[in-house]
């Protein structure tokens, strides 16, 4: 228990060592590590990865019988009739599946691209405080603590900021490929149905030539 209150003492008096830039850098890693635990819980919450091939063709042929979330796109796309609007519907799918993780995966790249920008800003006030310390101080130790405490606010804010965005840009790589898994999966799903309903309208093509 004494450990862990000397490990938030601790991590207190860094923090306000950091000057304003630690407050941004906070909101900036929450932005980061929300969007990044959103979009993992949404992809996986799809259910895609668990549907085989076998079962995905099942669910085509017979669209009631799909389950999930993909049971349920499989049964929006395949109430098409022709060629053209079962493209339609995919498109109209991939603007509600696809495009806002599209969104989300730039707003956070954007993020953690930003991180160590906000580290360097904090170092460069840090450094301006430690030089207005020198030019206006007389070298006693109230000087020496203004000096201090401005080399303090450059070091930390540039590490904080190194520390925010390491992580960060091997969880925006993860989910990157999780993404591109996603849209892969859509397109293969946009492909068979596409040639599941090509074989219909060809069959009901052929009986209607038949009977007349």
């Amino acid at each position: 228990m004494d450990n862990s209150i000397t490990f938030w003492q601790q991590a207190t008096e860094i923090w306000s060592t950091g000057g304003w830039g630690m407050i941004a850098l906070s909101l900036d890693a929450i932005l980061i590590f929300y969007l990044g635990f959103s979009m993992s819980f949404r992809i996986r919450s799809k259910g895609y990865l668990w549907v085989s091939e076998k079962k995905m063709k099942a669910w085509i042929k017979n669209p009631i019988s799909g389950k999930g979330q993909v049971g349920k796109m499989i049964r929006f796309v395949m109430t098409a009739r022709t060629i053209k609007e079962i493209g339609v519907f995919f498109e109209e799918l991939n603007q509600t599946e696809v495009a806002p993780l599209n969104r989300d995966l730039k707003v956070m790249r954007t993020c953690v691209s930003v991180a160590p920008l906000l580290g360097l800003l904090g170092t460069v006030t840090g450094m301006l405080a430690t030089f207005a310390a020198l030019a206006s101080g007389s070298g006693g130790d109230k000087t020496m603590a203004l000096i201090a405490s401005g080399i303090s606010e450059a070091l930390v804010t540039t590490e904080t900021g190194l520390i925010v965005a390491l992580p960060g840009i091997i969880f925006q790589y993860k989910l990157g490929r999780e993404h591109q898994k996603y849209k892969a999966f859509i397109a293969h799903l946009q492909t068979i149905c596409t040639q599941r309903l090509y074989k219909e309208v060809k069959k009901s093509e052929i009986l209607i030539t038949e009977s007349k």
